[in-house]
């Protein structure tokens, strides 16, 4: 590629607002990053949804703000989007819908009915490699022909977020395996479409001609004539197949070779790593998704991470550097306090009707330094079950990449380290999956490109915020792993330890 255009743009669309980065290649550096908040629709039967309209406005302001230096040297764009969302279009590619989103449970009498059919949780895993949970596409299709017949009748793509935002930029309907493999349709272990699965799913209509051709990781299409003139970008630019947000994050931070176990510490919490082939758990809690760049991401979620410190710290009435000093005032453990951080429900262990609780309470513990530990300390240990869960499928790693917003906090990342008992390492490009999305643009416009030679070359390690485990906090933190678990066990008895 020329020297002058070696900038890649990504696009990353998250639930709380969508994000613009621009990376020039040839100097290693950040140009340009924007970002657009989105709304959230919210109801109590735990539906959660988004109008697709609002990912391109925010998307046009995102690119107005990109200067005109920067965009005549664009060479190619990534996108990355929140899994699992449902974008239901009609034949004349128009949005008939709005999209559920990977955070609504508003469709656990799906999911219940879809494996049913299928023949139990135990064939969906030996078929497809994933069971049906909450929050996964599938049930969002039933849940639509259920409750909007009128618009299932007009039905004629099924999309995922990220294949809408493609979509529109390239005028062209395609996805790939990796955020394609959190559907539940898709068969992970052969890497195609499952009939029967789509059958048990509706069995009166043939969904398959909806569903999107499947791309492989380092493709690339064309951007299309409209959007390269809406944007104002140059032509040949080239649009790489993209991702679920979780897979452009492993971009992001490394995890495209394996050893490299990545922690996202988001809204909702999630645990992903690169593995050569298919990484099943006994247990059924970790997901074995494929990889948006040619393998396999097995992946946990957990659905209340910084949401538990965020609800703790706006209730003690404390600012972030406030609950900084409270946490370096307290001890592992909460002076006896525990916490159940089931604010939205939890997907995984798979409890979609739980709810928040504060446990071991006393008239001498009760401090705000001890709330807001065991807000952490909850979230920590509901992350922490998911490296059980990596055990399980076989998987072993030397450390944990850590990123996300609450990355930032120092107290934080050495409870990561000490609970997991591993040493943490933060990538010095703290931007995630708008950065993973450009990364893969870059490595898809590199012909025959090594991809860890690429990665090595442009991700870096602060080794500033890297931290050790401290031997004595992380055997207290065993022991405070165990009674968590305890209490867990006792206030939902269908979650019992998987050995």
């Amino acid at each position: 590629m020329r020297a002058q255009e070696q900038v890649f743009l990504g696009i990353d669309a998250g639930t709380q607002s969508l994000k613009l980065l621009a990376y020039d290649a040839g100097l290693k550096k950040i140009l340009h990053v924007s970002a657009a908040p989105l709304e959230l629709i919210s109801r109590d039967d735990g539906s959660r949804e988004q109008l697709a309209e609002w990912w391109l406005a925010a998307l046009r302001q995102c690119m107005s703000e990109l200067p005109d230096d920067i965009k005549r040297r664009v060479r190619g764009i990534g996108v990355s989007g929140q899994q699992h969302g449902f974008v239901p279009l009609n034949k004349n590619g128009e949005v008939i819908a709005p999209v559920k989103l990977w955070c609504d449970t508003s469709t656990i009498a799906e999911c219940a009915e879809i494996t049913e059919r299928f023949g139990g949780v135990e064939r969906c895993i030996d078929a497809v490699g994933n069971p049906i949970l909450p929050g996964y596409t599938i049930s969002k299709i039933l849940w639509l022909k259920k409750n909007n017949p009128q618009a299932y009748g007009e039905l004629a793509h099924i999309l995922l977020p990220h294949d809408y935002l493609n979509f529109h930029l390239t005028g062209k309907i395609f996805t790939e395996y990796g955020d394609a493999s959190g559907t539940s349709y898709l068969n992970i272990l052969r890497r195609e479409y499952d009939r029967d699965m789509l059958q048990a799913l509706d069995p009166e209509r043939d969904l398959l001609p909806m569903l999107p051709p499947l791309l492989e990781a380092n493709a690339t299409v064309p951007l299309g004539e409209t959007a390269r003139a809406e944007f104002g970008l140059p032509t040949g630019v080239k649009v790489s197949t993209g991702g679920g947000d979780n897979m452009m994050a492993a971009f992001g931070t490394g995890s495209v070779t394996p050893g490299v176990l990545t922690l996202s510490l988001g809204t909702s919490g999630t645990l992903f790593a690169h593995s050569d082939a298919p990484a099943i758990d006994p247990g059924s809690e970790l997901a074995a998704f494929c990889s948006s760049s040619g393998g396999w991401l097995p992946l946990l979620c957990t659905m209340n991470c910084t949401v538990a410190t965020e609800r703790t710290r706006k209730a003690l009435g404390k600012s972030i550097e406030e609950c900084e000093a409270l946490l370096a005032a307290s001890t592992p453990g909460a002076g006896g306090i525990q916490s159940l951080p089931f604010y939205n429900g939890e997907r995984i262990p798979n409890l979609p009707h739980a709810r928040a609780s504060l446990h071991g309470l006393n008239d001498s513990n009760m401090t705000p330094a001890n709330l807001y530990r065991a807000a952490m300390e909850g979230a920590t240990f509901t992350l922490r079950r998911g490296l059980d869960a990596f055990a399980r499928a076989g998987q072993t790693f030397t450390a944990i990449r850590l990123t996300g917003g609450g990355a930032k906090s120092p107290h934080w990342r050495q409870m990561i380290a000490d609970v997991f008992n591993l040493p943490v390492e933060v990538p010095a490009q703290q931007e995630g999956a708008a950065f993973g999305a450009a990364m893969q643009a870059l490595w898809a416009c590199s012909e025959n490109a090594d991809l860890a030679a690429l990665t090595e070359e442009h991700l870096a390690v602060d080794t500033s915020l890297g931290c050790a485990p401290d031997a004595e906090s992380s055997a207290a933190y065993q022991t405070h792993y165990q009674s968590f678990l305890e209490l867990l066990s006792q206030q939902y008895p269908s979650v019992q330890p998987v050995e």
